[in-house]
């Protein structure tokens, strides 16, 4: 429950609806569309922490369709602005020089599917649920839940606008907005804030294993047109990740000579050294992927968690007053490679069971007795897999694959943060790197291209529980990994002669960051949160 604070004396104006959904992706859209659709008398409202609908938005991506038709059945008449049909299918295995192509899995399959930009996507979306009477409004950021005396959560509260670093109001204050509601909605996405505390306070994880992730990373570039083949879509795994390391890319070829690229690498790395952004500049030059991007340039470039834990990490997904939905739930097919389709799957399932009841209650049984939920256990020992290496890996993909998920056993996942090895117990692989030539140079290069905007005076929205760990036992222990697993150069160790002892404190950079969450995740002692900054903050992706 939100504990009493000095904002709680403050006067705030009240807004009331029958519905209230955070976040503006595609479970949050899915779901306003397709209860509008159903019930248009009730009143619903959604709220995005972005700017605009879309700009905190990124994924690969290629979606199924499937539950897009059942939504908007013309929807193909008047499509997204990048939408390229699916074409040609590549799986390969690299080495440093060179890859080998290796039979596509039946999971990776495209045909039929779309290579979209799930931003556009959204923005693409939020007109036609505001054509149906749904109230959308971006720049809101939902600080807190808002919670009846029996504990039900029963709406959100909009974090303040011009609070100053120092915890001052500064001249353009304004007090956030209470937004009350009968349902509270929440799609968050991969490691949403607000859900992360509900699932604490209402143990909605008690029966099932800690939730998993990916860092995804991502740029869209524009390159001459004659080295693109719209619809090809090639995976690779193999270098530069070593056999311990969970990674992969993605190239999916667009239109106008647009190529959208990127690289995936599991949060439970065990090498306290590893750097995933590194790792993707890495692949970015290799032999087979340098000729494509070599005279083009970056358009934009971001970073996000991806949600990977799978059916046994699902938790109860709902609770008195809220319900979960998307991939803050963790929805994720992690050998499709997709989740859009899950998300837009469980956000009109969701619709159709509000539409009935306008209750929570009877949610959790619903999403678990549906076809998202039996394509998520086909595949749930396929990622776990690979955390006895590459090869391990691979075999049982297949083996779970041509079986369909038969089993009789289900593999376990634990939290990603608890995977790290210290500094002095792990000998890190040789990386066999080589020497980079293509942009961005550095980490702070590549943060330009997220156009990534925060006002420096207000207060830091990456809460560190003792700062003082940072620089004693996480020094001596991981070496500060947060200053290479951050995408965004948030986190720096500085001198500081005024620090007894250490002569060191850590510095922490919020205006870069780009809120893929990942610090939130994989921080080895949990004393990192991350929180809402000012509404409207952050990343301005485009075509993400």
């Amino acid at each position: 429950m939100s504990q009493p604070s000095a904002s709680d004396a403050i006067e705030r104006d009240v807004m009331e609806y029958d519905v209230v959904t955070v976040g503006a992706g595609p479970a949050g859209l899915a779901f306003a569309i397709r209860l509008k659709q159903l019930k248009p008398e009730l009143s619903v409202c959604v709220i995005e922490k972005a700017s605009t609908i879309g700009a905190h938005i990124l994924s690969g991506a290629v979606i199924e369709p499937g539950p897009l038709d059942t939504l908007l059945p013309n929807w193909r008449d008047n499509p997204p602005p990048i939408c390229v049909p699916a074409k040609d299918d590549e799986f390969w295995l690299l080495s440093k020089t060179g890859g080998r192509k290796l039979p596509l899995p039946p999971t990776m399959n495209n045909h039929g599917n779309f290579i979209v930009s799930l931003g556009a996507m959204c923005a693409w979306l939020a007109p036609q649920a505001e054509a149906l009477g749904v109230e959308i409004y971006p720049g809101f950021a939902a600080a807190e839940t808002l919670h009846d005396d029996s504990g039900a959560v029963v709406g959100v509260r909009i974090g303040d606008m011009g609070v100053a670093k120092d915890g001052s109001h500064k001249p353009t204050y304004t007090a956030g907005i209470d937004i009350r509601a009968k349902v509270t909605v929440l799609a968050e996405g991969a490691r949403g804030h607000l859900t992360k505390r509900l699932i604490k306070q209402f143990r909605l994880d008690a029966d099932s294993d800690p939730q998993t992730y990916s860092i995804g990373i991502k740029e869209l570039w524009q390159v001459p047109e004659e080295l693109v083949t719209p619809g090809r879509i090639v995976h690779t795994v193999g270098w530069p990740a070593d056999n311990r390391t969970y990674g992969g890319s993605f190239l999916y070829h667009l239109d106008k000579g647009r190529i959208a690229l990127g690289y995936v690498s599991g949060l439970d790395y065990k090498d306290p050294r590893y750097q995933p952004w590194e790792a993707f500049q890495q692949w970015k030059n290799h032999p087979m992927v340098k000729p494509l991007l070599e005279g083009g340039s970056i358009l934009s470039a971001g970073a996000r968690a991806i949600v990977t834990g799978g059916w046994q990490s699902l938790p109860k997904v709902e609770m008195p007053g809220a319900l979960l939905i998307g991939d803050t739930a963790g929805l994720l097919n992690v050998p499709k490679i997709k989740g859009t389709h899950q998300a837009m799957r469980s956000g009109m399932l969701a619709a159709e069971h509000l539409a009935e009841t306008l209750s929570p209650q009877g949610w959790d049984a619903k999403l678990r007795a549906s076809e998202a939920m039996a394509e998520l256990r086909r595949v749930r020992n396929i990622k776990p897999g690979f955390k006895r290496g590459f090869w391990f890996g691979m075999f049982n993909a297949a083996w779970e694959t041509v079986t369909g998920g038969a089993s009789p056993w289900t593999l376990r996942n634990t939290p990603d943060w608890s995977s790290l090895e210290k500094i002095g117990e792990y000998e890190s692989p040789r990386r066999d790197y080589v020497d980079r030539s293509l942009p961005p140079r550095d980490r702070l290069a590549g943060v330009y291209f997220a156009a990534t905007e925060h006002d420096e005076d207000q207060p830091v929205h990456l809460k560190v529980v003792d700062t003082s760990i940072c620089v004693t036992r996480c020094a001596e222990e991981y070496a500060n990994p947060c200053t290479r697993f951050c995408p965004a150069g948030v986190y720096e160790i500085v001198d500081d002669p005024s620090s007894e002892g250490t002569g060191k404190r850590l510095q922490i950079n919020a205006a870069n960051c780009v809120h893929c969450k990942t610090c939130d995740i994989k921080d080895p002692y949990e004393i990192i949160h991350w929180v809402t900054p000012e509404g409207g903050s952050g990343p301005n992706y485009q075509n993400l």
